[in-house]
């Protein structure tokens, strides 16, 4: 039988003070103790191998809890399965849900010392600036900190990318035929009314970013037309993409993919020189409260491996010596990316609310006349 904990106990405000020793272990040893501990001065890349890590976290207890940020509680699977084929012996815990949801969890479990993750990996990148400041976040540098892109990292290491995701629209290739959108401007074209779907903008902060970005660029009558395609919005940036794959619709908008060229490929993501779609690192941090420090290291070091970095889904790594497929570049060698904008946007919450409501207003949300030049000229100045 599993000794795992349920998915509502992990996921409960006052979980750590109700599992205690079943979920963390009751002899857990601290890192200090174990032989290769010492081998990292402070402030220095890890040195230790992954093997080396792996066996220090099992002394510790061989535990791990983990928050993840997404949108379906499978969507993690992948990552789960990995890395438990390759630590086997791991009782590893990854919890999905949305990041807005993770991360005021958290906080509250700050506030009633009953914190449950050992790490959190979330979208919501502003909190990663918060929790450093309050001194929740352990300063650590695993293997390869050095090769992250600088935009990518925390200087002292509160905080490292462990991933690339980008969004913009893609389409089903059968469902264009040799007729495919090139840019978001064709996407107002009356001959796909009916046949896009999307993300709610102001139900994803990264999905919000995006339509803010086609709003600056394209200007609010392109948001106008956009909204009288009978666009079909859904919650979760996997909807358009599901939607597409499923031939329910032929363009889903705010929904990650691969950009890669690919003839064969049945959904293909658009990037296109002079118009804008979004990239972001993906934060991961350790808790300094974390009870499986140890096993909290293996796992950044493991995401950050080149091993790792090499296989990511959607050609792009977080490290500047691992060159991207043939037919991308760097996520931030792409000035449309807005790679820097995304977390500047994040920080200016009242701006963030602003937008959300305002295209609430346009996609039909909030009865009345959309009336954007409240805004201002800059909102997310």
């Amino acid at each position: 039988m599993s000794t795992l904990p349920s998915r509502r106990r992990v996921l409960s405000v006052g979980a750590g003070a109700a599992l205690g020793a079943g979920v963390f272990g009751a002899s857990a040893v601290p890192a200090a103790a174990t032989p290769t501990a010492s081998r990292q001065r402070t402030g220095a890349e890890e040195t230790r191998t992954l093997d080396e890590l792996y066996q220090a976290a099992l002394a510790e207890g061989g535990k791990l809890v983990i928050y993840a940020g997404g949108d379906t509680p499978t969507q993690q699977d992948g990552t789960k399965a990995a890395f438990k084929a390759r630590f086997p012996d791991i009782d590893l815990t990854l919890v999905v849900d949305y990041s807005k949801y993770h991360d005021v969890r958290v906080d509250n479990q700050f506030a009633t010392d009953t914190l449950v993750p050992d790490v959190v990996q979330l979208q919501t990148v502003q909190d990663f600036v918060r929790w450093k400041e309050q001194g929740r976040l352990l300063h650590y540098k695993p293997s390869g900190f050095s090769k992250v892109y600088d935009a990518f990292k925390d200087p002292q290491g509160a905080w490292v990318a462990g991933g690339v995701i980008a969004f913009s629209f893609l389409y089903g290739t059968a469902a264009v035929g040799s007729d495919a959108p090139r840019s978001p401007l064709d996407l107002v074209d009356p001959k796909w009314k009916g046949q896009i779907a999307s993300s709610y903008p102001h139900d994803d902060d990264a999905v919000l970013y995006l339509y803010s970005l086609y709003a600056r660029q394209y200007g609010w009558e392109w948001v106008a037309r956009l909204a009288a395609q009978d666009v079909r919005f859904a919650r979760g940036s996997n909807s358009p993409g599901d939607a597409v794959r499923l031939g329910q619709k032929a363009i889903g908008i705010g929904t990650s993919g691969s950009a890669l060229p690919s003839p064969s490929s049945p959904v293909q993501s658009v990037i296109t020189d002079g118009h804008p779609f979004m990239g972001w690192g993906q934060r991961v941090a350790i808790l300094k409260e974390a009870r499986n420090t140890t096993a909290a290291k293996l796992f950044l070091n493991w995401l950050l491996s080149t091993e790792r970095q090499k296989g990511s889904f959607n050609g792009w790594s977080v490290r500047t010596d691992i060159a991207p497929p043939a037919g991308l570049k760097p996520i931030w060698e792409y000035p449309e990316a807005h790679v820097d904008g995304f977390p500047r946007f994040m920080a200016d919450r009242a701006a963030v609310e602003r937008w959300k409501q305002t295209f609430a207003l346009y996609f039909g949300e909030v009865k009345g006349d959309p009336t954007p030049g409240w805004l201002g000229l800059h909102p997310g100045a």
